[in-house]
């Protein structure tokens, strides 16, 4: 193998390596929900987010199937099976939940309740409850939901259980070590495609903020 074939072929890798690394964070350039945040300590934030329009659906089964599933219909919705037979741009991040069912905010979300899972995405800002399209699949609703406040983790990687459990622990041990209120359980929200590199990624874990 000649010098020109070796620097040929680190080329051609490099230039699919690069492509890799842009293409997530291009692909996730899009609409996200609006919060004022302040920084606190280790990539966790207290954000304050806007009322917001989601589209949520309920599924079973563990946490990975679970968000697929959920994704696999909520998608069907965004690209025109609505009422309207019109596509709604795609926002991020998508969210996961565990926990009791209560509304959901923010971007795809995954909340538990028993073996299931709500899954959301946030609706662009442009619409309403009276001018969103309506889905077809009863599964999907559309939820209003207030104001709310949360505290959050952010990290890098892939969304494995391994990663979410030690972000997740890193969270709750600086809730209680602050003394702060909390209510409902974690949200995990995803803002990359899976080809995304893992150390570009960004995924979160937020917990609610409970009102005085």
């Amino acid at each position: 193998m000649t010098r020109k074939t070796i620097f040929f072929g680190i080329l051609v890798c490099g230039s699919i390596l690069v492509g890799c690394a842009m293409v997530g964070p291009i692909m996730s350039d899009v609409e996200k929900p609006k919060y004022q945040a302040t920084a606190l300590v280790n990539e966790i934030e207290l954000r304050s987010y806007d009322p917001m329009l989601v589209a949520v659906v309920q599924v079973s089964g563990n946490r990975k199937d679970a968000i697929s599933e959920g994704f696999r219909v909520l998608a069907d919705y965004i690209f025109g099976n609505n009422t309207l037979d019109r596509n709604i741009s795609m926002t991020a991040p998508v969210e996961q939940q565990a926990g009791q069912k209560i509304s959901m905010t923010a971007p795809v979300q995954q909340q538990q309740g028993s073996n299931s899972w709500m899954i959301s995405f946030v609706m662009p800002k442009k619409f309403t409850l009276k001018t969103i399209p309506k889905p077809n699949n009863k599964m999907v609703k559309i939820n209003e939901v207030p104001a709310q406040r949360f505290v959050t983790i952010r990290f890098s990687g892939t969304n494995s259980d391994a990663n979410i459990e030690r972000a997740e622990s890193a969270l709750f041990n600086y809730i209680a070590q602050n003394k702060i209120n909390v209510t409902g359980a974690p949200k995990y929200a995803f803002y990359n495609p899976p080809w995304t590199l893992p150390f570009m990624r960004r995924n979160e874990i937020m917990v609610q903020l409970l009102d005085d």
